[in-house]
């Protein structure tokens, strides 16, 4: 019975740890930096201020395994380049709580809230997704959402319930503007664009939303390479992106009498 102990750090993107990790006969057991006993604790507070909040960080001291997907939209440097500090609500002009209603009771309703700066840059400011909510119950999450954020205004897909999903938000007490977008394009697609613009500086994350991240991760120009699973926290950060940065805007016009 040959056998093989092999510990290390984990890194994600390798593909030979990744072919280890995958086989049936594979047994792995790990744990974080924070749970070894004979650390000092002025070490670990000390390599919590240099690498908290970063990959390497999840890597050296969470233990965690970071999986690349082949062809991501969001992949985990795109990520790290893209994070910086919370900016001021008064430096944002605009914010916009995205929406991605449960297709049942049992699921996941996206809601991601983003705001514009006056430099033109999207942040992701916050994941306010919950799961196991009645209509209700996720009506007012979005609505406090909105509070917290100061929003001015709501984007949800419209695809699951139509105008039930505008209903259920006026309900909760939502005085803003409801938008209902219509997914017409694939996951993917709708997607691309909106990763572009974390391409391009014009998207950032204000902090580190791990749910959130590891859906991003995942996406793909095909759409979402998680078998059976749905992206709703993405799909309601590419809904609220979407109407601040890339929604078609009506020109202004003068008429004549």
């Amino acid at each position: 019975r040959p056998r093989a102990l092999v510990t290390t750090t984990p890194r994600g993107g390798c593909e030979a740890l990744a072919r280890i990790l995958a086989a049936a006969d594979t047994v792995t057991s790990g744990g974080s930096s924070r749970d070894n006993p004979h650390l000092p604790a002025a070490f670990l507070e000390a390599v919590e201020a240099a690498y908290a909040g970063t990959r390497m960080g999840r890597e050296e001291i969470g233990g965690e395994w970071i999986a690349e997907v082949a062809g991501s939209l969001w992949p985990v440097a795109l990520l790290e380049r893209s994070r910086g500090a919370m900016p001021a609500r008064e430096a944002l002009v605009r914010v916009a709580v995205g929406v991605d209603p449960p297709a049942g009771p049992e699921g996941t309703c996206g809601i991601v809230a983003c705001g514009l700066d006056g430099e033109g840059v999207a942040w992701v400011l916050a994941d306010h997704s919950a799961s196991g909510l009645s209509p209700e119950g996720w009506a007012r999450k979005v609505a406090a959402a909105c509070e917290v954020h100061g929003a001015d205004r709501v984007v949800a897909e419209g695809n699951q319930g139509g105008e039930m999903v505008r209903a259920v938000l006026r309900s909760a007490g939502i005085a803003l503007p409801v938008t209902l977008a219509t997914a017409t394009k694939g996951k993917g697609a709708r997607a691309e664009p909106v990763a572009g613009l974390f391409e391009s500086g014009r998207a950032r994350l204000a902090g580190r939303f791990e749910a959130l991240e590891a859906e991003l991760g995942a996406m793909v120009p095909a759409g979402y390479a998680v078998p059976g699973a749905s992206p709703d926290r993405a799909d309601a950060m590419v809904w609220a992106l979407w109407a601040l940065c890339l929604a078609p805007r009506a020109e202004p016009r003068v008429w004549g009498v």
